[in-house]
């Protein structure tokens, strides 16, 4: 046919099926209303036709009647009153002998989508649920669901549920399959399909006949079955024992999803399936399918997060192949990250060096991160690896580098000497805003040591008329403040010149209100401005925990098989857009906001302390209206070694001698108390720091979840103002430990409350000495509680010796574990 325009063609078509010698030959017949659909497909508006094809599906034709009723169910909307003329042939086609006719009419009556046709599609779809053909079930389960889904707020036919429900034993798979999709979509406002034990082990004895995604489907409705028993448990298990190492990547997914739904009380099982999974997540990694393998890699890295080892020794799968797409590369370098240790280090950064050099340029910088992470704890080699980097002078390598090791010092504070020796002439090869900001927070922090910091500096603030980011502006000015603090001769006229263009010419409302604060800052004086400008220059406490810690499985179970993992970046990664690593801070969950709880801010903790000290609620505490601040504070920092070194030296002498003699000897006092916080022991080490540092509490190390016996090192310093006297500052170095032991009866004996020497928990039998010891007059109040499970046993020591600081501190920690224990619950 020649070509016409759109309504010429549609003018011929209708013709050649009108024709009658078209119409008497099957093949021409056959092949004009495939041109019919052809055009369809292309966009041209076919619907004028659509009486012409309604007289063409009354034909004995199999391929003619396919291609007649995809015409149909596509302009049925559109011509529902002409849509009634075609019932009749359909309904006549559900008693057509051969099941493939009757299993067509069934789907394209379903597909027609019209309320007005659901009185005649109710009696063929009950009639095909009885079908002797299993092809014709299998459409009837499916389409009453469809016409569920056309009438959402109809009543639901009782007997149509239980016909589906009887139709789950049905010897075909497809049909078992396609009754519960059909049941979830039915009973959707009644919570899906109902699961008991029966179901649960027919549908798990028969999972095997189904293919891939029918067992899929199986595997996912069983998540809401919970075993009655343990037997009953591992029996179920047993039967999913198979399809764990299935080698089919969806089942083994959707399988390994069902046991940790099922063993959440079992952690020892879910570790053991975790380790069954090994291999059939190395499998898809190497699958043809790109999408496969990345979604191999983004699950990888959701089980490392319980399992760091998991495939320590597999390392080598995760090399970066040439012709790999740039997603999957850098994904594997995030998982490289995770499984460096002294053995494979230096082969991983040898092999990342290579990725560096990349002709993808987001590639290149991932691989620079990924050192640069490695770098906090392997930090001689991988600073060697970026100084040799930075000599090959790319835009796009030197700014990755700079930023890596802007990021590295703030972490690793010992390694700014070396980078600071590597920065001399790099400013000539940064051009994007990103490097720029984090060359200048490196010259406003180490400019002291590096000789041409007032020079580099000069180049920019020359050229600031011309900057475009308004990021870099507003860097520059912090730096050349905090720059003439420490350089004054060499930075005044520079500093000077850049105020008064950000003042008097700056269009930006942000750069000019950020540089009207400092110039009234110089005009208070340079002490003020020093208070103000010179913070912190590293934070060697995030060094304190390298890597990732062991997280518990129930954090992430639930995201496991979804799109969760493949959405967000499963690893620590630094933050491109950020101008200072003083901006990035660990925030506590969403819902935890211990700020409001205590009342504080992050400078500064401020509780109202109790004169009378004769209780330890954390409630009476923060309620007391009595002035008499307590405040934390980090500083001075006090280094893992002098933390080892005070606590140990405080336990010897507590053994050997008596309260007394400790009193007269050492000027400190110690303090156990239990608290019953059952979620505490399995909080994620980064949400647990985050909240003490929130209050100015320093956490030092930490034992991972799950692990006895548990324990977290902690510190800070107290400033207590008694009534009239000057403010007094104490360190109180504490330990949290969970034994795991249950039922304990704990005893809190406050002994010695007006000497202030020592004050123990002690268990039922030490509070009946307390009590004897109290009755011979001995001043102090005995209080016994008996807890439950998950007893945290807090052990402070505090020198000096100031009780009223102590028990202040007590009650803001138990205000802190309470929170996060009720937050997890």
């Amino acid at each position: 046919m020649p070509y016409l325009g759109s309504e010429d063609a549609v003018r011929e078509l209708r013709r050649a099926l009108s024709n009658p010698n078209v119409q008497s030959d099957q093949l021409r017949y056959r092949n004009t209303i495939l041109k019919v659909i052809r055009a369809m497909s292309q966009g041209v508006d076919v619907s004028g036709l659509f009486s012409e094809m309604v007289k063409a599906c009354a034909t004995v034709d199999v391929v003619q009647k396919k291609l007649v009723y995809v015409f149909l169910c596509s302009y049925a909307t559109l011509n529902p009153e002409l849509s009634l003329l075609v019932i009749n042939t359909l309904r006549k086609d559900c008693q057509d002998p051969n099941p493939m006719v009757r299993s067509l009419a069934l789907r394209n009556m379903t597909n027609l989508r019209l309320p007005s046709l659901v009185e005649y599609v109710e009696q063929p779809l009950t009639a095909g649920l009885k079908d002797r053909a299993a092809c014709v079930r299998r459409v009837a389960v499916l389409g009453w669901a469809k016409l569920h889904n056309l009438q959402p707020n109809s009543e639901i036919d009782a007997a149509v549920v239980n016909e589906l429900y009887t139709l789950l034993r049905d010897p075909d798979p497809v049909v078992m399959v396609n009754c519960l999709r059909a049941l979830e979509e039915i009973l959707k406002e009644e919570g899906g399909v109902a699961i008991n034990k029966p179901i649960t082990h027919h549908l798990l004895k028969r999972l095997k006949e189904s293919d891939v995604w029918g067992q899929c489907e199986v595997l996912r409705i069983l998540q809401r079955y919970r075993p009655q028993s343990e037997d009953e448990l591992f029996d179920i298990l047993s039967l999913l024992d198979a399809s764990l190492v299935s080698p089919h990547p969806p089942v083994m997914a959707a399988t390994l999803s069902l046991f940790l739904s099922l063993c959440s009380g079992l952690p020892a099982v879910n570790l053991a399936a975790l380790e069954r999974v090994r291999a059939p997540l190395l499998a898809a990694c190497g699958s043809v399918s790109r999408e496969m393998r990345f979604t191999a890699l983004c699950h990888i890295q959701l089980l490392l997060r319980s399992l760091p080892g998991l495939m320590g020794a597999h390392y080598k799968r995760f090399f970066c192949g040439y012709a790999e797409p740039a997603y999957i590369k850098q994904r594997k370098m995030q998982v490289l990250v995770e499984l460096v240790n002294d053995e494979n280090v230096a082969m991983l950064l040898d092999e990342l060096k290579g990725y560096c050099t990349d002709v993808n340029a987001d590639t290149a910088q991932a691989a620079i991160s990924a050192i640069g992470r490695i770098g906090r704890s392997y930090s001689d080699r991988c600073l060697e690896i970026l100084t040799g980097l930075l000599g090959l002078k790319q835009e796009h390598i030197t700014s990755a580098v700079v930023q890596t090791m802007r990021d590295l010092v703030w972490v690793c504070p010992q390694c700014s000497d070396t980078v600071c020796l590597a920065l001399e002439g790099c400013e000539e090869t940064l051009q994007d805003s990103q490097g720029r900001q984090a060359l200048l927070w490196l010259l406003a922090v180490y400019g002291e040591r590096i000789s041409s910091a007032p020079y580099t500096l000069e180049v920019f603030i020359d050229g600031v008329r011309s900057e475009a980011s308004l990021g870099v502006k507003m860097e520059l000015l912090t730096t050349t403040m905090r720059l003439f603090l420490c350089r004054p001769a060499e930075t005044q006229d520079m500093l000077g010149r850049l105020l008064h263009y950000c003042i008097e010419e700056e269009t930006d409302m942000c750069v000019r209100d950020q540089a009207l604060l400092y110039y009234r800052l110089l005009h208070c004086g340079i002490e003020e401005t020093q208070k103000v400008l010179q913070g912190r220059r590293s934070d060697p406490s995030l060094g304190v925990l390298i890597g990732r810690p062991a997280e518990p499985i129930s954090q992430w179970a639930c995201s496991f098989n979804t799109l969760k993992p493949l959405r967000q970046g499963s690893v620590e990664t630094e933050s491109a857009s950020r101008g200072s690593p003083e901006h990035v801070t660990f925030d506590p969950k969403p819902n935890t906001d211990l700020s409001d709880t205590l009342d504080c801010s992050q400078t500064e903790t401020v509780l109202s302390g109790s004169d009378s000290g004769g209780t330890d609620s954390s409630a009476d505490v923060l309620a007391s209206s009595v002035a008499a601040p307590l405040s934390l504070s980090l500083l001075p920092t006090l280094s893992p070694e002098e933390f080892e070194r005070l606590w140990l030296q405080r336990q010897p002498l507590h053994a050997e001698q008596g309260a007394d003699k400790l009193e007269e000897k050492e000027d400190h006092m110690c303090l156990e108390e239990h608290i019953q916080c059952p979620a505490i022991p399995h909080c994620s080490p980064q949400s647990l720091q985050a909240a003490m540092q929130l209050l100015n509490i320093q956490t030092l190390a930490f034992t991972p979840p799950h692990t006895l016996p548990w324990r977290v090192y902690l510190y800070t310093h107290t400033q207590h103002a008694h009534s009239g006297d000057t403010p007094r500052s104490t360190l109180i170095v504490g330990e949290l430990l969970y034994t795991g032991e249950a039922n304990q009866r704990v005893g809190v004996v406050n002994k010695g409350m007006d000497d202030g020497d020592v004050v123990e928990g002690r268990e039922e039998e030490q509070v009946k000495q307390g009590e004897e010891a109290t009755a011979d007059g001995l001043s102090g109040s005995e209080s016994v509680r008996k807890y439950g499970e998950k007893i945290i046993k807090v052990t402070l020591k505090q020198q000096p010796r100031d009780y009223k600081a102590l028990k202040g501190f007590l009650s803001i920690l138990k205000t802190v574990l309470h929170t996060l224990s009720s937050e997890r619950n």
